[in-house]
């Protein structure tokens, strides 16, 4: 992933800052956002059937109540990325032992009541509460009663619960009540400025890429999501670019292109659809000789929302 938000649509998603000893969030989870992990969703400000996050976009779902942080494979899930204490709190509840199988898979369980999957839940001063769920099974770290610091292993990432991708869902709760960090304060306008509760100030890229690559044939979406996608050599039959986007509009605009040694292999300018959560897209080429030649080839693709670049992935490959 590579932001390439302009200026003027970046500043329109960060809210200005709080004043200093307003309660505050720090990143909950130990990785870096637009490289190794990206944020899904957003809380849903639409009160009706439809859906819409605080910056008028569409990158939550209807009666999405937290922040999603997505890892880009199940491979990074099984690597192991933390999961961190937002703020200093009490460990108020916990749940482990759910399962870390995705929804829809042979084998998920039943999940009513227990959305959440494997959680833990903090208290903190002023009536505030963090809610940490779908978390890797086996992996919680502290235990009920136990007072934690800010950025304080909790857990790590994982498939447990109500879940189709490895992310985090935190939710903010004070008195009870949901509260969108990005958009702490009612609004009466959509997208309107406000100070936020993230410290320090996150940006909410509206849809991306959350990676690309190189594949001898056209992958299965199974592949892509697990991150074992096998790269072409110089005699495979094929020679495909494939990007794997999320938070893509109905009108967006898809540019890929796949180049060589001998310069354009495939290109193709398409306008997605659909909107969609997640999907993946690929390009490329037949083997019409004994071997592709020996070189560089390099992988681009480019997202445009209106005139505005949304995000870009470049991929690199050399044949011996």
């Amino acid at each position: 992933m590579s932001p390439a938000l302009k200026p003027a649509l970046l500043a329109a998603l960060i809210a200005p800052a709080l004043p200093a000893g307003a309660f505050q969030l720090a990143l909950p989870v130990d990785c870096m956002l637009g490289e190794s992990c990206f944020i899904q969703h957003a809380p849903d400000h639409d009160p009706g059937p439809g859906a819409q996050d605080f910056a008028c976009g569409s990158l939550t779902y209807d009666g999405h109540d937290g922040t999603d942080f997505a890892l880009p494979s199940l491979n990074a899930m099984q690597a192991g990325v933390a999961v961190l204490a937002a703020a200093p709190g009490t460990v108020r509840g916990l749940r482990d032992g759910m399962a870390d199988i995705r929804q829809g898979d042979a084998g998920a369980p039943t999940v009513a009541g227990r959305e959440c999957g494997n959680g833990v839940v903090l208290s903190h001063e002023d009536d505030w509460e963090t809610q940490y769920c779908h978390l890797k099974q086996g992996s919680i770290r502290v235990k009920a009663g136990d007072r934690v610091a800010a950025g304080t292993p909790l857990g790590e990432i994982g498939l447990s619960g109500m879940t189709e991708f490895p992310h985090l869902h935190l939710s903010l709760r004070r008195n009870g009540t949901e509260v969108d960090p990005f958009a702490p304060e009612a609004q009466s306008t959509c997208g309107a400025s406000q100070p936020d509760l993230w410290q320090p100030d996150l940006a909410l890229q509206p849809g991306g890429l959350i990676t690309g690559g190189f594949a001898s044939e056209v992958p299965a979406y199974d592949a892509v999501q697990q991150g074992d996608v096998a790269r072409p050599d110089a005699t495979s039959p094929g020679f495909v670019f494939w990007a794997y986007l999320y938070g893509t509009r109905a009108g967006d605009r898809l540019d890929l292109r796949l180049t060589g040694p001998d310069g354009i292999l495939a290109e193709e300018n398409v306008t997605l659809e659909r909107t969609q959560a997640q999907s993946f897209r690929a390009l490329g080429k037949r083997l019409r000789a004994a071997r592709w030649p020996s070189g560089n080839y390099i992988g681009e693709a480019v997202l445009h929302r209106g005139d505005a670049v949304i995000d870009r992935h470049r991929a690199e490959i050399t044949l011996p």
